[in-house]
């Protein structure tokens, strides 16, 4: 095993006192080909190429000696300390860090950073990072060959979002590029790339106190709230325009709903039937990517009037489903309010971790429950029963009765 470890992050600046000296002494250097080509890199020191660092740290594992690891930018930020540190390499390393690419980044668009979201973009989880660009209006994506800023923006078609495009920083190569999102996937970019996301609803400005978080997204207290929260201007008004539209809409069986599907930050959920959007504006304060469909423009544009209101993003596709969702990006999970068994049939053949939707009769809730059985999708339902009550009396105010079907796709992985 390597006598002494040392990891150095590089970010283009002269390198420190510390890093200087502990790169004189090794005997054993890996990194990146620029890292290797460093003047400081002792001319007798065996060089390794950084490829892939489980191999690496299998080489420095094995070396008798001093050994050093140089990585771009901080390596202890989605860098080769984690993989180094892991159990099957036995390595206690020294870090000497730089200036992360992130904070890079941020520095060349001369913003502040503490309350973006940072998402890693590989081929297995672009679709992840891409969904968390739907959801927040400032995200740093790093990213890797095959899931760059061009294949963020191919898959971000129809939202909009400004890229800033930091490519190779630190080095006499740098170019910072800033352009429109639709723009982005008809440029060949060059590795490594930093692609800050930026766009999307924001809400009153609110100084932040928890880093990657957006505070206006989450300052209001409680989930399930009243539908007439969610547009005080339009509830009350004529019936054709309220956003009161029945049990589906039913503040419990909303919470029963969110409690099935579970959004969290990564997932895209689609809400067929989103009525006054009171259910995507939940969902999307979970942090999820939210697709609001509605066959009525009027019921998106409430959606997008609440969606305001609380400082969250969401898309809003207006058209009849299941026809309007053969476009759209696959979702995650999925609550149908609308089209029945056709539209839960036309899910289920796109294959989301869980479904859930509601029927107001047994007949139509043993359809449902049927189509999700034969879609590939355990089933549960539940007769749900809500009485609202008059504190003043306790008389009973309004009651609201329906079934709830929710379906969990079988070969899908369990808590």
């Amino acid at each position: 095993m390597a006598d002494r470890v040392t990891v150095i992050g590089w970010d283009g600046s002269p390198l420190t006192e510390a890093a200087r000296s502990a790169l004189s002494a090794a005997t054993l250097v890996a990194g990146a080909a620029h890292h290797l080509a460093l003047p400081e890199v002792p001319p007798g020191a065996e060089r390794v190429r950084l490829g892939s660092v489980d191999l690496a740290g299998r080489r420095i594992a094995g070396h008798r000696g001093t050994a050093v690891v140089l990585a771009d930018g901080d390596p202890g930020f989605f860098g080769v300390v984690r993989t180094l540190r892991a159990p099957e390499h036995g390595l206690e390393v020294e870090v000497v860090p730089a200036v992360s690419s992130v904070a890079a980044a941020f520095a060349r668009a001369g913003m502040p950073w503490e309350d973006a979201r940072i998402v890693v973009a590989h081929q297995r989880t672009l679709r992840r990072a891409v969904n968390v660009c739907r959801a927040h209006p400032k995200v740093a994506v790093l990213t890797s060959p095959g899931a760059g800023p061009a294949e963020l923006a191919l898959l971000l078609d129809g939202v909009h979002r400004t890229f800033v495009v930091c490519e190779e920083l630190g080095t006499d190569r740098e170019q910072v590029s800033v352009l429109t999102s639709d723009k982005a996937a008809d440029h060949t970019w060059r590795d490594p790339n930093v692609v800050l996301v930026i766009g999307g609803t924001g809400g009153t400005p609110v100084t932040p106190w928890l880093s990657g978080q957006d505070p206006a997204a989450r300052a209001v207290r409680g989930w399930a709230l009243p539908e007439q929260e969610y547009d005080p201007e339009g509830y009350g008004s004529a019936p054709r325009d309220r956003v009161r539209t029945g049990e589906g809409e039913d503040p419990s069986l909303r919470a029963a709903q969110l409690a099935r599907l579970g959004p969290r930050t990564g997932d895209l959920v689609w809400d067929i039937g989103c009525a006054g959007g009171a259910f995507s504006v939940e969902a999307a304060r979970f942090g999820a990517a939210v697709i609001a469909v509605d066959t009525d423009p009027a019921a998106c544009a409430r959606t997008e009037r609440a969606a305001r209101r609380y400082g969250v993003s969401l898309q809003t596709v207006p058209g009849r489903a299941p026809h309007v969702l053969e476009n759209l990006p696959e979702p995650d999970v999925v609550r149908i309010a609308s089209g029945g068994v056709p539209v839960v049939t036309a899910c289920t053949d796109r294959r989301p971790e869980r479904i859930v939707a509601h029927a107001s009769t047994r007949d139509e809730a043993e359809a449902i429950g049927a189509a999700l059985a034969a879609g590939g999708y355990s089933v549960e339902s539940l007769l749900l029963q809500t009485v609202g009550l008059d504190p003043d009396d306790w008389s009973e105010r309004e009651r609201s009765v329906v079934f709830l079907l929710s379906g969990r796709r079988t070969d899908a992985p369990h808590p």
